[in-house]
Formats: structure tokens, sequence, C-alpha cells
């Protein structure tokens, strides 16, 4: 009896708990007080994030950061771009330059492991891959031997060409930049004879940069696996969860078939428990992460479910024409598998 009486106990105190509202955590009190989330982004990759003449950016990982600044502070456009380059990143994150870095960035152990950092959600599943000019006559990376390949410092980028040329003996001849346009010029401009990045940032460059992007050509081999996503310092694990739990909530709107025109539908009329719970219409989710009961679907709202973000960022009826892929919801193919928003 005294067990059955401790278990009952326990569970009415663990009930009250996941009751209790989450505190903001120190990064949100701060992003509230100065009225912006502060978000590194690339200096300039087209697809991904790049401000055009008028200085508005665009791009997948910029509406990232547009759809954190509407779950916390209510409004898409509250946000400061701080363009970094592949050195930089770590370090303004860490010292608290930026509240998220949304920059095509790699997760791996070395970065999850010892910078002080946290790896939240993949957002976009890649490899890294090569660009020669379609007059070189070369078809796979495999020809590559001895040849010059340029590619940015500070990028795991780098250190796989090494792997990738000492693995298959092919004695590749790195040309290495700091900077990206660097790299993109040098080989424009026929410094090597291929340029390396990731297959995204191959088709953003050719689409972009190149004057003629049928002069150029992607191998079809990919060297890597490249899971990029949003990196936040640890310490506060309130905004981790918020970040994570936002492309979570893009994530799972889209496998619910949740859109930024049928939001506000979907919220008085589906009888969906799902999609119920996800726009805040039976539970209040936004609670347990600090924020207001309305932040998914204002977050929708703002700049689509992950699926309309990834179509007009970088879908194949956008300049780069990249396909889902591995990009795709888990129940067609893909891997992109959010937790549950309950």
């Amino acid at each position: 009896m005294n067990n059955l009486k401790n278990v009952a106990i326990v569970a009415v105190v663990l009930g009250t708990l996941a009751a209790v509202p989450a505190h903001a955590g120190k990064t949100l009190d701060g992003i509230k007080a100065r009225g912006q989330v502060v978000c590194g982004v690339n200096t300039g990759l087209a697809g991904f994030s790049a401000a055009d003449s008028n200085g508005k950016w665009t791009g997948l990982d910029v509406d990232i950061c547009r759809a954190v600044a509407a779950a916390t502070l209510g409004d898409p456009e509250k946000v400061k771009y701080v363009p970094l380059n592949a050195q930089q990143r770590f370090t303004a994150l860490q010292s608290g330059e930026v509240d998220v870095l949304s920059r095509n960035t790699t997760f791996t152990l070395t970065r999850d492991a010892s910078l002080g950092l946290h790896a939240t959600v993949v957002t976009y599943y890649d490899g890294q891959g090569f660009m020669v000019p379609v007059k070189s006559k070369i078809k796979s990376a495999k020809q590559l031997k001895g040849q010059t390949v340029c590619v940015q410092s500070g990028t795991t980028t780098e250190k796989n060409l090494t792997d990738y040329s000492k693995a298959n003996n092919l004695n590749i001849k790195p040309v290495v930049f700091e900077k990206l346009e660097a790299a993109e010029n040098a080989y424009f401009t026929g410094r090597c004879i291929a340029y390396t990045t990731d297959a995204s940032g191959l088709s953003s460059t050719r689409s972009k940069v190149a004057k003629d992007p049928n002069e150029h050509l992607i191998l079809p081999e990919l060297i890597s696996k490249e899971p990029l996503g949003p990196m936040v310092r640890r310490g506060d694990d309130e905004w981790f969860a918020i970040v994570k739990w936002t492309i979570y909530g893009l994530l799972e709107s889209e496998e619910y078939g949740i859109t930024q025109a049928n939001a506000d539908a979907l919220k008085a009329t589906s009888k969906d428990p799902v999609v119920q719970r996800i726009l805040g219409a039976s539970e209040d989710t936004g609670k347990l992460l600090g924020l207001d009961r309305e932040w998914m679907v204002r977050t929708i709202k703002a700049t689509g479910n992950y699926g309309e973000i990834f179509e007009r960022n970088v879908g194949p009826k956008s300049p780069l024409g990249l396909p889902r892929a591995l990009n795709n919801q888990w129940n067609k193919g893909g891997l992109m598998y959010a937790y549950p928003v309950r």
C-alpha cells in the first residue's frame, strides 16, 4: 500500500511540474529587451542567406531566423542579420554577438562537443561535391588526380577534400581562400580546375555567379555527409528548446498539411487532434517554452511550413532548382522527421 501511495504522489508531482510554465531564459529576456533576434547568416549564399540591392535578406536559413522571431516576438521582421564568414561564425555565437547561427553550418562531433555550442535541428541534408567547367571534359571526381581545387578555409569542406584525396590517392592540390567570394572568383577565372563545397552551395554559385550556368557541371559524386542547421550557445536550455521546437513545428506542420494560407481556417475547423494541438486550439504548448499560446500558428502564418520554405528558396521551381530528395518528409522517402509537438 505504501508503494502504491508513493507512486501516486510521484505521479501527482510530475503532473504538476509538467503544467508549470517555463522561465523564458536569459537569451529570450535579452531578445525581448532589445526587440530583435540577432541572427548570424552567410555573407551571401543564394537560396540560403543573401541580401538584395535594398538590403533585404532572403533564403532558407533566413526564414528560420524569421520563424524564430515570429514565435518569440510576434513579428518575423524583427531580426538583425549579421553576415559572417566561416572563420567568424563560431566566435560570434560564443561571444554573444548573435543569438542564433543560421548559416549553412554542418553538425559534427567536434563542433557539438568542444565549442560550447548546441546543434539544434537539421534544416537541410547535404553532401560535398565538385563543380568543373564543361570544357574540362571531367565527368567524375576520380578524374581530379593531381588537379587544383578551390576551397574555402575553416570549413568541413577543406578537411573532407584532404580526406577524399588521401583515401583515393588523388594528390589533389587545394587552393585555399578565407572568403567564399574569393574561392568562387578563383574558380571562375581559371585558377583552379574545380571548385568544391556543399552540393547546394555549388548550385547556388552556379546559378548566381556563373556568367553561363550551362558552362559548368556539378559532378555526380558526393564525398561527405553535411547535415546543416542552426546552432545556439550552451548554457541556456530554454533558448535551445525554443529554436529546436520552432523548427520541429515547421516540419510537423508540413506533415499535417498546415500551410501559411490555411492555418487560421484549420485552427477553427480541423477535427484532427494533432492539428489542433500544433495551432494552439486545444493545448497551450507555448507556456512550456516561455512563449504564448499563439506561438506556432503565428510562425506558420509568417513563413509557411518547412515545405513552403524549401520550395520558395531552393526547390525545383526556384532559381536553384534543387529536388527535395533527402529533405523530404520521412513518410515520403526523406529524412525530415519531426519530434511530436505535444
